[in-house]
């Protein structure tokens, strides 16, 4: 069974717009060089990186000039170490300044960018390294060590040396044009539910980017943006690097890692008007009562779904609403509650909004789908070297790509995520999506985090089982089981509760934020 949505609003210069984008990154000569930097005003900032020494934030400006400079000299040095076209390198740093100079550089050598997330333990690293051929790791100081067992790998690290190489060498003279449909990235899936997948993004993918900037984030010339997520994963490698250059905007890149306190200071300080993050940032924050004050133009979420107290939370603490966004890392985000003044409709909590211009999707078989001939902007072909998964998403006739998760779209085409489709709790009969119980659970204020997963049971095929984070200075308890139980069954359903809520300091997830409830499902 097939439900379709209906398409976007359809106003002329959304649709010019678009053809444009399309025309500009997808064209046979496109050059990703010039495309992200060259052509932008020298002198605007493209970054602003943040370092925290003491109790001090040290801000620097990176320009679309210093940063065209750096990497046309930095690719010389990379061409020197044997890469060319189409050939892979990896790079394994956290948000700092050499991590764009490094993809830009790598761009201009018609090579492919592979990131590779600080928190990757080794062979981690080195799967990813493996699957996609990579012979040169650019990497910093604290990162380096993991590289040391893999072999056939020559590394750059930040600082002194990668300093001395773009010091001596001279800027390239020519960036090479790829065209639309090579690939710029090679960026692997999650790994949510099974063995992580690769996923080549071309350089027409920008178009798709830069359309989410605009119409999704809505980030003005004049918006301080500050996507806080780690570009190791999609959302902050799509929309935290790639989108800001693809539009000429700024972006800040904070190199530390998160706390509460220390990302008040910088929207504070910074005076951040535009700002995006995962679901488990919103939610550790809203559990923080001095997080309260802020007036931002705009906040954005996407990973997972926001819960109905967080939304509200934010109307009084950041003065604006939260919206929730939708998409994968095979197409980046393509179903929005979109902040543009041409495409917003009202927030409906709970709902992740509606196609974004350039998409048309549907529910098929339960499944949220992308409808492949109505969406000019969906730049995915296949997974490396999988042709077997690669089909299974699409069905036979290629007119739909199924997402593998599970939704609904309601009369005014509104689309609400209900679980990963090997995520559903069948329980007696009944199918339990997760987010459900967990949007139940997340609203006690002992709870910091939640997850649900179904465990085997002879009588019941499935049964629930929440594993939840308490916050600090709380103690999980029967007594507080028994109350987090009861509140499931008022809150929500009472055949869904909890059979038995386990206790735990943290929940696995994924670089993106996801939960890795398969993971969950194995523990005692």
């Amino acid at each position: 069974m097939t439900q379709t949505a209906p398409t976007p609003a359809d106003h002329a210069s959304v649709t010019a717009t678009i053809d444009a984008w399309l025309t500009t990154f997808g064209a046979d000569d496109a050059n990703a060089a010039e495309l992200l930097v060259d052509r932008h005003d020298r002198a605007a900032v493209a970054f602003t990186t943040i370092e925290v020494d003491g109790d001090d934030l040290v801000t620097v400006d990176l320009t679309y000039g210093e940063l065209a400079d750096s990497s046309k000299r930095f690719a010389t040095a990379l061409a020197e170490a044997g890469i060319g076209r189409g050939d892979t390198v990896g790079v394994l740093m956290g948000k700092r300044a050499e991590l764009v100079v490094a993809l830009l550089a790598i761009a201009r050598l018609g090579a492919v960018y592979i990131p590779l997330f600080t928190a990757f333990a080794p062979p981690a690293i080195e799967m990813r390294l493996t699957a996609g051929k990579a012979r040169v790791v650019i990497t910093e100081p604290s990162q380096a060590a993991k590289l040391d067992g893999v072999e056939g790998i020559t590394t750059i690290v930040a600082g002194e040396q990668l300093d001395d190489l773009v010091a001596t060498s001279a800027p390239i003279a020519e960036s090479v044009a790829v065209g639309g449909d090579d690939a710029l990235i090679l960026l692997f899936t999650s790994g949510t539910t099974g063995a992580p997948k690769g996923v080549p993004v071309s350089v027409r993918a920008l178009a798709s980017f830069a359309c989410y900037m605009h119409y999704g984030l809505d980030v003005a010339a004049d918006d301080v943006f500050w996507n806080a997520a780690d570009p190791g994963w999609a959302y902050g490698l799509y929309y935290g690097v790639l989108g800001p250059l693809s539009l000429g905007r700024r972006n800040l890149l904070l190199h530390a890692g998160f706390s509460p306190e220390l990302t008040a200071r910088i929207i504070r300080e910074l005076g951040v008007t535009n700002f995006a993050a995962a679901p488990t940032v919103y939610r550790s924050l809203s559990k923080d009562q001095s997080f309260t004050g802020f007036t931002l133009r705009r906040a954005s979420s996407a990973g997972e779904p926001l819960t109905p107290d967080v939304i509200e939370w934010a109307k009084s603490a950041l003065n604006t609403e939260v919206r929730d966004h939708y998409g994968q890392t095979e197409h980046g985000m393509f179903i929005n509650n979109h902040w543009h003044p041409d495409v917003a409709e009202p927030l409906v909590p709970g709902s992740m909004g509606k196609p974004m211009p350039g998409f048309a999707a549907g529910i098929v078989d339960g499944q949220i789908a992308i409808d492949v001939a109505q969406s000019p902007l969906m730049w995915f072909t296949g997974y490396l070297d999988a042709p077997d998964k690669t089909a299974a998403r699409f069905t036979d006739d290629k007119k739909w790509y199924l997402t593998g998760d599970t939704g609904r779209m309601d009369e005014n085409g509104r689309y609400f995520f209900t679980a990963r489709d090997d995520d559903v709790i069948i329980m007696a009969g009944y199918r339990i999506g997760p987010f459900d119980v967990e949007s139940v659970l997340i609203t006690h204020p002992s709870v910091l985090d939640v997850a649900v997963v179904g465990r085997p049971d002879d009588l019941r095929g499935e049964v629930l089982e929440a594993f939840v984070v308490l916050t600090e200075g709380v103690s999980g308890t029967d007594d507080l089981e028994k109350e987090l139980q009861q509140l499931v069954k008022t809150g929500f359903a009472a055949h869904a509760y909890p059979r038995t809520v386990h206790f735990v300091d943290a929940l696995p997830k994924t670089p993106s934020g996801k939960i890795q409830r398969f993971i969950l499902r194995t523990q005692k």
